[in-house]
C-alpha cells in the first residue's frame, strides 16, 4: 500500500451547465513533500466547505485501482481516447492509493505514513461537478452505481506527504466500511 501521486488545487470560477461555479476538483500532481495540516494539504482549497474540506474532510483519497473503469466510461462517452490515462487529480483525489479499495477501508482506521497520520472518516459523494470534470453528464450516477467513490480522511497528526510513501493500515473499530456507508446513503 501506498502514495503515487500527491494533487492540490486552487478554487476557481468555471462555467458548468451555463453558470459560473467556483470549483478545485481538477487538482494537479506535485512533486516532493506537502505539508499535511488539520485541515488538508498546503496549496489545495475547496471551494464549497459545507460539502467537501474541514477537519473530517480534510484529505480526499481514491484508490488507483478504479481508473482503468474511469478511463474505459470516458472513452465511451467519448471524452477521451481509450488509452488516454486518467491524470492525477482529475477526480479532486489529493492522494492516488494503490492497494487500499473502498471495502478494505473501516471509518475509523488509521493510515500511518512516514510523515503523518490519518483517519478514514467517510465516503465522498458525486455532485455535478465530478460530472463537469470527468466530461460527461453521467459520471456521477456511474460513481454511485459502481461505489467507486473514495473516502475522505481527517488529519490526526500532521507532517508531511508525497508520492511513493509507504502506507501501513491500523484497523480501527471494523464496524461499517466507506463502501457499505456509501451504498446506504445512496439509497437514502
Amino acid at each position: 500500500m501506498k502514495v503515487l501521486h500527491v494533487s492540490v488545487g486552487r478554487a476557481r470560477a468555471t462555467r458548468i451547465d451555463d453558470r459560473s461555479v467556483m470549483t478545485a476538483i481538477g487538482k494537479a500532481a506535485v512533486a516532493g513533500p506537502v505539508a499535511v495540516g488539520p485541515l488538508g494539504l498546503a496549496g489545495d482549497e475547496q471551494a464549497d466547505p459545507s460539502v467537501h474540506g474541514g477537519p473530517s474532510k480534510a484529505v480526499y483519497a481514491y484508490p488507483s485501482e478504479h481508473l482503468a473503469f474511469w478511463r474505459t466510461v470516458r472513452a465511451q462517452a467519448q471524452v477521451a481516447l481509450w488509452d488516454e490515462p486518467v491524470p492525477p487529480g482529475l477526480l479532486g483525489e489529493n492522494l492516488l492509493l494503490q492497494g487500499l479499495v473502498e471495502s478494505d477501508l473501516y471509518i475509523g482506521d488509521r493510515l500511518v505514513l512516514p510523515g503523518c497520520v490519518l483517519a478514514v472518516s467517510e465516503p465522498r459523494y458525486p455532485c455535478f461537478k465530478f460530472n463537469a470534470a470527468m466530461g460527461f453528464k453521467k459520471a456521477a450516477k456511474l460513481m454511485v452505481q459502481s461505489g467507486y467513490c473514495g473516502s475522505y480522511l481527517a488529519v490526526l497528526e500532521p507532517g508531511q506527504v508525497q508520492a511513493g510513501d509507504p502506507i501501513r493500515l491500523e484497523p480501527g473499530p471494523r464496524e461499517l466500511s466507506i463502501l457499505e456507508l456509501f451504498r446506504a446513503r445512496a439509497r437514502a
